[in-house]
């Protein structure tokens, strides 16, 4: 979570603290849950993109710890949550942590190990690349993501399972959405309350996971560039044009979350303590393995003189 002014007077940033999350985004899937009941028979269930931890820790307080904490809890019933990041995370209980590559079938073989064999009930990607703010590189990058995610939601999701990634809405979200019908007889793309109305940011909710007849894992990426063109040419450029004018799709968006509740816009007032004075909460888990730690040691080794910056030399 930042350090920024307004992001100390975003209500989501503070009550995230307030409530021991780890980020803000903890709120979103909460509000999908609200709208879509997506935990619902939910017993096994994959978070991509795990890193920090905040979807995971929703999945550990809304499906394991009730599990847990039933008067005849049996470790056979209890939910299984596996979360895969290239980054380590730190511990959240009962969320089992997967180090690796979503994009790596491998990958994919791990967390069928960890289910016996079986598959997930649920699939869930809160990952996002480094936005560069040119909207339409950045929801293409976005796009490339959630279709590396629909890759080893090929492998490991069970039929009429469930898949929830963040989207950035842009003028080719109209393809993404085609993609997504290919495989999911339900798809709304979402917009919780807690998700600035500033940002392009959206979540896709696809339901009931049904591939084609006789679909093929290996064939996934060959059978996406075809919905690029109608007539599934050769020379594709996976263009989303064909699906405006006469053959338009019209994407079901949904508003949900209470609507009357905080406005994730607005700059609410700190609290302020009996003195008048406002403290700022620590971060519930700050980063273990940051990729901006070498950056951070560079920095505090060149406050004790240039001895300590060539003992950090950035050659291997």
């Amino acid at each position: 979570m930042g350090k920024a002014s307004r992001d100390k007077r975003d209500i989501y940033y503070r009550k995230a603290k307030e409530e021991g999350w780890r980020a803000r985004s903890a709120f979103k899937l909460l509000q999908i849950d609200e709208e879509f009941n997506i935990f619902e028979g939910v017993k096994r269930v994959v978070d991509l993109c795990a890193a920090p931890g905040s979807w995971s820790q929703v999945l550990s307080r809304k499906l394991y710890l009730p599990a847990k904490l039933s008067p005849d809890p049996k470790d056979a019933d209890l939910p299984l949550i596996v979360a895969i990041d290239l980054q380590p995370m730190a511990p959240i209980e009962g969320v089992i942590q997967v180090q690796g590559d979503i994009t790596n079938a491998r990958t994919a073989e791990v967390v069928i190990r960890h289910f016996d064999g079986c598959k997930a009930d649920l699939v869930v990607c809160d990952g996002a690349p480094d936005v560069t703010g040119l909207h339409d590189m950045d929801e293409f990058v976005q796009s490339q993501l959630i279709l590396a995610g629909l890759t080893i939601v090929s492998h490991i999701l069970k039929r009429g399972g469930k898949f929830i990634a963040k989207i950035f809405r842009g003028k080719d979200t109209s393809l993404l959405y085609y993609q997504l019908k290919l495989f999911f007889t339900e798809v709304t793309f979402a917009k919780p309350k807690s998700s600035r109305n500033s940002s392009i940011e959206a979540f896709a909710v696809c339901e009931n996971y049904s591939p084609p007849e006789g679909f093929n894992e290996k064939d996934l990426h060959r059978l996406l560039e075809k919905i690029g063109s109608p007539s599934s040419a050769d020379d594709l450029d996976c263009s989303s044009g064909w699906l405006e004018g006469p053959n338009k799709v019209y994407i079901p968006f949904l508003a949900c979350g209470d609507l009357s509740g905080y406005d994730s816009d607005r700059s609410y007032p700190l609290p302020k303590a009996a003195d008048g004075s406002y403290k700022s909460l620590d971060p519930v888990q700050p980063p273990i393995a940051p990729p901006y730690k070498r950056a951070l040691d560079m920095k505090k080794a060149s406050s004790h003189g240039v001895q300590g910056l060539e003992k950090l030399s950035l050659d291997p």
